[in-house]
């Protein structure tokens, strides 16, 4: 609802008024706390599980877990870290049990974690462990310890002294490691010295340093979110609320975790049902065998990015071949959507049981409820999948700088093709963008957010942060939003051209559009990406003056225009392309997948360049409209 009488600025409406929620659990302020509820709830029920192949899961205990974290921080003290807020600690690991228990251990003594993985790339990692001053890293695995010896023996991560191993190791490797100045230790040998000398637990305050989030980035180096336990507490108690008298989440529920630890969507998940009892297991590690996984676990709760999504939805649409089950299953989809217009949503109907039921059982047949979010699902698909698999699905928005959630779907309104309310820790608001053709008394604008979940900065970074946080304290998302009659609010572009694909990664155009340039067949190039696709397309301007001879070369003959319309020409081009992409490091998502060879120039003349010759990305994509639904209706989602 309106703030203040502005209605470009809302609020939840479960407030009695403009007063946030920074808790909902009187005992409740940090993350710590949302443990120390669950431990008191649960005690010596389950609370992190993990699997081997062909097994069944295995669980260790909210006792077990508090002992494990009190005595692994206990032994990262008498290795000389310090318990307050400015001793950073890093986990660099796949999702595990001892990933948490590593980070209960940095919060029962008011330790700050900064999580590192895999895709940062080289170059990101050693800004990282510098900027923040690691010399104490816990990971997984020797081969991830063998990575950051390489950047110690380089000499450009001077501070780090000690990896802590989850994993056997060689003796190799803790040669090499102390060669170049790195004690290598085995986590058993910590947890045996925090037995030792073991130590009361020093509990963060809610102004506390949590987690310092490094976003991926994708112009310059990465940037760290500071979050504070207060910023975690209220996002998950806004959920809490959110959910109040629809979803309880209980002592006997499960999630799956599978999601990267090291963004903050994955982790507030298990902090909700930490703080409940519940329990949270673990994929073994191996995306291709998560199905199996679920199956085994039976998970009642799921979150899921879009990606995942589309593909059950792809897999349940392609499995229905004949033409009878077809229109049986559009029938049972279409009365399942009836009930759920008005608020019923179920899983034991007639057409659950005839229809749906195998679908369901493909996912354990135990859910109750699905979250999304990291990237906007297609309408189609959220409508379709809230009909089969009778559960729950809610849809949230937000971002790192603001912990993770910032609008959510309100229970009882199932309608898709928006990202729901502001949560009721934040109040959010949409200003204006002349440049766009976007205003604030229409509805529409940047999505601005401000409130208890808003992170405190960047670590280090003044500059960047002036330019995420207003002097008021509104945290500018480079989002456009408009806000729909129902007081929910629709994603409709982005201010910055930076934009995500439907699998969560972030990718900047111009950046992709230099390297592709370089393509000796290639003048200008545009590329594009929807957020509900999971690749890149691209408008290709051949270079007049080189095109035709370059053509010749790869066994062509014929004029511009003529060439252009090629079909052999356009593969040839495209190949061209992702090999300069490829020699210049492009990841796989970056690659443009599909191309259109379009035989006039962007010029300022014909509107698609600015007047100092940038391209205008909003007009060069409505005039290339259909070429783009063509190109994606060629490929899967």
């Amino acid at each position: 609802m309106p703030m203040q009488g502005d209605p470009s600025c809302r609020r939840s409406a479960l407030l009695k008024d403009d007063t946030l929620l920074d808790f909902y659990y009187e005992d409740t302020r940090t993350a710590y706390d949302m443990f120390q509820r669950g431990l008191g709830v649960s005690g010596d029920g389950p609370c992190l599980g993990f699997r081997k192949p062909g097994e069944p899961y295995q669980w260790i205990s909210y006792t077990e877990v508090a002992e494990q974290a009190q005595v692994l921080g206990s032994g990262l003290l008498a290795k000389g870290c310090k318990p307050n807020p400015q001793q950073f600690i890093s986990i660099f690991a796949q999702n595990r049990p001892e990933w948490v228990i590593a980070e209960l251990a940095c919060y029962t003594f008011s330790m700050t974690v900064v999580p590192l993985y895999d895709t940062l790339g080289l170059e990101a990692m050693v800004h990282i462990l510098n900027l923040a001053e690691i010399s104490l890293v816990i990971c997984d695995r020797e081969e991830k310890a063998e990575s950051l010896l390489s950047n110690k023996e380089k000499g450009v991560t001077p501070t780090l002294s000690c990896l802590v191993l989850f994993n056997p190791f060689s003796t190799a490797l803790v040669e090499r490691g102390r060669n170049c100045g790195v004690e290598i230790v085995p986590l058993s040998q910590i947890m045996e010295l925090g037995r030792q000398n073991l130590k009361d637990p020093v509990p963060p305050k809610p102004e506390d340093l949590a987690v310092v989030c490094f976003t991926s980035g994708t112009t310059g180096k990465p940037k760290g979110a500071m979050i504070t336990h207060g910023n975690i507490a209220s996002n998950t108690s806004s959920v809490i609320k959110i959910l109040e008298g629809s979803f309880v989440i209980r002592q006997e529920d499960v999630s799956i975790s599978y999601l990267p630890l090291a963004h903050m969507f994955e982790r507030m998940i298990q902090v909700s049902m930490f703080c409940h009892g519940a329990r949270v297991g673990f994929y073994q590690g191996d995306i291709s065998l998560l199905m199996d996984d679920i199956k085994t676990l039976r998970p009642t709760f799921f979150p899921v990015v879009p990606r995942l999504l589309n593909r059950i939805y792809d897999k349940i649409v392609g499995s229905v071949t004949s033409p009878l089950r077809r229109a049986v299953l559009q029938y049972a989809v279409r009365r399942k959507q009836a009930e759920l217009s008005s608020g019923v949503v179920r899983n034991n109907s007639l057409w659950d049981r005839l229809v749906f039921n195998k679908i369901q059982a493909n996912l354990g047949g135990n859910l109750r409820f699905i979250l999304t979010a990291s990237a906007p699902i297609s309408p189609t698909v959220l409508s379709f999948l809230r009909a089969t698999l009778g559960c729950l699905i809610f849809e949230g928005y937000g971002q790192t700088e603001c912990t993770a959630g910032c609008t959510f779907s309100m229970p009882g309104d199932w309608t898709a093709g928006h990202v729901g309310a502001p949560l009721p820790c934040a109040m959010v608001k949409l200003v204006d963008i002349p440049e766009m053709n976007y205003y604030a008394k229409n509805g529409e604008g940047e999505i601005c957010i401000r409130g208890h979940s808003v992170f405190q900065g960047y670590l280090q970074d003044e500059e960047r942060t002036a330019e995420a946080l207003d002097g008021e304290g509104w945290l500018h998302t480079g989002d456009v939003g408009q806000w729909l009659p129902n007081g929910t609010l629709r994603i409709v572009d982005r201010k910055k051209h930076i934009f995500k694909l439907s699998q969560g990664e972030y990718v900047a155009p111009e950046k992709i559009e230099n390297v592709y340039t370089r393509c000796v067949p290639v003048l200008q190039v545009f590329v594009h990406g929807d957020s509900l696709q999971s690749h890149l397309i691209g408008i290709v301007v051949p270079d007049p003056e080189v095109f035709a001879e370059w053509a010749k070369e790869q066994g062509i003959v014929g004029s511009y225009g003529e060439l252009c319309q090629n079909p052999d020409v356009n593969k040839a081009v495209l190949e061209d392309m992702r090999a300069v992409g490829k020699e210049a490091g492009l990841k796989s998502f970056e690659q443009v997948k599909d191309i259109y060879l379009h035989p006039e120039v962007f010029s300022v003349s014909n509107g698609l360049l600015t007047p100092t010759l940038k391209s205008r990305r909003v007009d060069i994509r409505r005039v290339f409209q259909e070429q783009i639904e063509h190109m994606y209706s060629k490929t899967p989602l």
